[in-house]
């Protein structure tokens, strides 16, 4: 049985538990934001590789309303 909302990372298919907003400041301005949903043990991955490539990231608990 698979979670409702799954975490964003690849093959895992824990229930998300957190909501990660970010965006491409390349090629977006900041109007425009993306989310992924994360679990508790892919939360911390999932923002650093965002970091990692200078995007702003803002991590938030629970799903997004």
């Amino acid at each position: 049985m698979t979670a409702e909302f799954e975490c964003a990372r690849a093959e895992c298919r824990a229930a998300a538990t957190h909501h990660i907003v970010w965006r491409n400041p390349r090629i977006h301005g900041p109007e425009r934001r993306k989310i992924w949903l994360a679990c508790d043990d892919h939360v911390r991955f999932l923002s650093e590789y965002l970091r990692a490539r200078d995007f702003p990231v803002e991590v938030n608990e629970g799903l997004p309303e």
